[in-house]
């Protein structure tokens, strides 16, 4: 009995000793607001503004088809109003399948050129938590609770390995995306 006592007290020691360092990160703001990220969302906003464009130019199109049609329509033939009406679907269709695609391009793209920076996010984060000895690393963005005291927030080591600059929160990512968007919108008009 006292085999198996002394035997369990040592497992508890080992345990107790082997304790397991644990971290956290905020991946969201690793990710976002890394340099390549802004670089990112410049190209991806170049393509917007082209779509934007083609978009409007087909619209007007369409709108200068249409009112002539309706200007016109009552002095034409019926061979002549049915080419005219054909044409006006062919456009609008055409519209409908650049929206599809344009929106599945865009997403594609943003996923092709994001996804490198998320990878590199990731590996900083592992080669930080390797060298530290810890074992797990929680995002601080998607988990439910930990104790702050418990675990090694590795986000100012991976903000700096990733070269995001000092002060630099997701907070002023928002406002100058939103500043950015008030800009074009006022250029468009």
């Amino acid at each position: 009995m006292k085999k198996i006592l002394a035997i369990a007290a040592m497992a508890l020691l080992t345990l107790a000793a082997s304790a397991q360092k644990l971290g956290r990160v905020n991946f969201t703001e690793l990710y976002q607001l890394a340099p390549e990220a802004d670089a990112a969302r410049e190209q991806i906003n170049a393509m917007q503004n082209e779509a934007q464009e083609t978009f409007s130019s087909m619209v007007e199109e369409y709108q200068t088809k249409a009112n002539q049609y309706q200007q016109k329509s009552a002095t034409w033939t019926a061979a002549i109003k049915d080419a005219k009406e054909k044409e006006l679907v062919d456009i609008q269709n055409r519209i409908q399948e650049f929206q599809q695609t344009i929106s599945q391009e865009l997403q594609q793209k943003q996923a092709e050129l994001m996804n490198p920076i998320m990878e590199k996010a990731q590996k900083a984060v592992q080669d930080l938590a390797k060298a530290q000895g810890i074992v797990a690393v929680f995002d601080s963005g998607s988990a439910l609770y930990f104790d702050e005291t418990a675990v090694v927030d590795l986000t100012p080591a991976a903000r700096k390995s990733l070269g995001i600059k000092d002060g630099r929160t997701l907070e002023q990512l928002q406002q100058e995306l939103q500043a950015q968007a008030q800009a074009q919108a006022q250029n468009a008009q």
